[in-house]
């Protein structure tokens, strides 16, 4: 599933190519992935506009538009992509972070769930296989914590001594930290030689300073070599798995209902 360094690519491309194009059409037919709008409510609203904007929060993306309209929202979903073409035709598509298993067929026109089409010629698309993605206007963000890349050391400081909860779920939890999904918790933790399975109140000032450091290098790692599925424990992560730093077999569990993989010898509990 799409985190945040794969947002983050997905914004960074519409960043690129796909501001202060006027809008020419808008496809919003797909009454899944536009809900709860009607059809030609997101059409309506951004019509004869331009994107002026892209932001993120975590695994929230929107973009503002000119002439103070609405904000559009964009979320990925399970395998969604972004794909914006140029007048010329050219497509970018930024960092291509699907697994394997996941790129068969990824082209399938069918596969375009929300579109915008600017007057140039080209256009932006929601290309989602599993249909699990979602457009829509003015999403809400109240709910969610600071950006995991951005949260200041004493914000996560204090977020974490709050609870009892194992470190891991508290990680994995939006309204605390915004943007860590189960790939880039294990990652960091293993980073950070953190067991997942420890409560976050226990932790040490040194240990949540080190493991904020550990969680922000893991994203830019992860930002710049093409998503969570890179990292150097996310490769080795897995049933057969053994750890990249000391070669001990992975230890396997579930922690705040999520498969979690974790090395025993250099995450001891």
């Amino acid at each position: 599933m799409p985190e945040l360094p794969e947002v983050e690519s997905a914004r960074a491309t519409i960043e690129r190519s796909a501001l202060h194009r006027r809008i020419a059409d808008v496809d919003d037919t797909d009454t899944y992935e536009c809900r709860p709008h009607a059809p030609g409510d997101i059409r309506a609203a951004l019509v004869g506009r331009e994107l002026t904007a892209a932001h993120r929060q975590g695994k929230t993306m929107w973009v503002e538009t000119s002439d103070d309209g609405p904000e559009l929202g964009l979320h990925l979903g399970m395998s969604g992509r972004i794909l914006v073409t140029g007048p010329d035709g050219r497509v970018d598509e930024g960092g291509d972070y699907l697994p394997e298993r996941l790129r068969s067929g990824r082209d399938d026109p069918s596969w375009t769930r929300f579109s915008i089409t600017f007057e140039d010629g080209g256009g932006l698309a929601l290309h989602d296989k599993r249909r699990l993605g979602r457009a829509r206007l003015d999403p809400a963000r109240t709910a969610l914590g600071p950006d995991a890349e951005h949260i200041t050391r004493e914000d996560f400081r204090e977020r974490f001594h709050r609870s009892n909860a194992p470190v891991k779920a508290r990680l994995m939890d939006q309204s605390v930290v915004a943007g860590v999904g189960n790939l880039l918790a294990d990652e960091a933790l293993w980073r950070a030689r953190l067991d997942p399975r420890r409560a976050a109140s226990d932790l040490s000032v040194a240990e949540l300073d080190r493991l904020r450091r550990d969680l922000r290098a893991a994203i830019r790692f992860a930002v710049s070599h093409g998503g969570v599925h890179t990292g150097e424990f996310a490769r080795a992560r897995g049933k057969s798995g053994h750890c990249p730093r000391c070669g001990a077999a992975l230890s396997r569990g579930t922690v705040g209902g999520r498969t979690t993989y974790w090395c025993p010898v250099d995450q001891p509990g």
